[in-house]
């Protein structure tokens, strides 16, 4: 037996237009059955936010009706979902509240997606801080685990990452013409070894590295900062321009890697070029920062979407699923 036709009805108190549209559809229930789920929008901001400047909104099928609309526009579109129905399959009481509590999960998380981004990005930051902080306190281990997870995703420089609990906060090669004393210096690998500058983690007399190096630090950093920003402007903030994330994200980083890359190409007329722990910290900020006000305000707009879609399906649910006077 075929499921009836299901209309929504998206209403709140006080709506002369919707009263007027539900009298109508009343009235069509005799010529077209269907099965009425009226939805008051007020049971979830999601469903405000969306529907307030809309109702009455009915839909029925695949067809949407949005105020203003008439009782012959109401007959039309009842007639046409009636005719080309939506497929779908009976589900049982197990499945339906298997949907309903994966619909619930989906909620939670689309109302509270701001939140869980900065905690995974605050996690996936202090971690590599955790690491020298467990080689200071003799756990190794854990310590060694932490640099592990993290090698495939960083190349883990000593030369080009942040040291904690020794004399100097980073230790350049002597080619970035910084005040501080060289990493060749300090720990007698040569500058052009780079395997050993990967494996090196540090010691008692230097201190020990963070698992990412500066500009993976101030990336990750600068999209924490973004969220949260964005977690106390949400409202107020909009998508960075692409051109200006081009401007203030990508050309800044570009430049300074850039260029350090192709200087240490053979030939290079100008000679080789090391960046500064400075100038990795500021345009990887930068870039961070730029992604976050680029990508964050979109996800905000589309969970909002998400939110009113599942909180229809769930205030739907509740309606079904209540008991109906005989």
């Amino acid at each position: 037996m075929d499921e009836p036709l299901r209309v929504t009805f998206y209403t709140r108190a006080g709506c002369l237009l919707c009263d007027k549209a539900l009298e109508q559809l009343n009235a069509l229930q005799t010529e077209i059955p269907f099965e009425l789920v009226t939805v008051d929008i007020e049971v979830d901001e999601a469903l405000l936010a969306r529907y307030m400047d809309q109702i009455p909104v009915v839909e029925a099928g695949a067809y949407q009706l949005k105020a203003p609309f008439d009782a012959t526009d109401l007959r039309v579109t009842l007639m046409a979902a009636r005719e080309n129905p939506a497929p779908r399959k009976r589900a049982s009481e197990r499945q339906r509240g298997w949907v309903v509590l994966l619909n619930r999960l989906v909620l939670w998380v689309s109302k509270h997606w701001l939140a869980l981004a900065n905690l995974l990005l605050a996690l996936y930051l202090g971690l590599p801080f955790a690491a020298p902080a467990l080689m200071k306190a003799g756990a190794v281990g854990p310590a060694r685990l932490i640099y592990t997870m993290y090698s495939p995703l960083c190349h883990q420089l000593a030369f080009r990452s942040w040291f904690l609990f020794g004399p100097q906060p980073a230790y350049p090669r002597a080619l970035a013409g910084t005040r501080l004393p060289s990493f060749e210096e300090m720990t007698g690998i040569p500058a052009d070894d780079f395997w050993s500058a990967r494996a090196f983690v540090g010691d008692e007399r230097l201190g020990y590295k963070v698992a990412l190096c500066e500009r993976d630090v101030a990336i990750y950093g600068g999209m924490l900062l973004g969220g949260l920003v964005f977690a106390l402007l949400r409202r107020r903030m909009r998508p960075l321009p692409l051109w200006a994330w081009f401007l203030v994200g990508i050309l800044p980083m570009a430049l300074d890697g850039g260029t350090q890359l192709i200087s240490m190409w053979p030939g290079y007329p100008l000679g080789p070029r090391e960046s500064t722990p400075f100038l990795r910290t500021l345009t990887g900020g930068l870039f961070g920062v730029a992604n976050a006000w680029l990508a964050f305000p979109y996800l905000e707009e589309s969970m909002a979407d998400l939110r009113a879609m599942v909180a229809a399906k769930l205030a739907g649910a509740r309606l079904l699923a209540s008991p109906r006077a005989d």
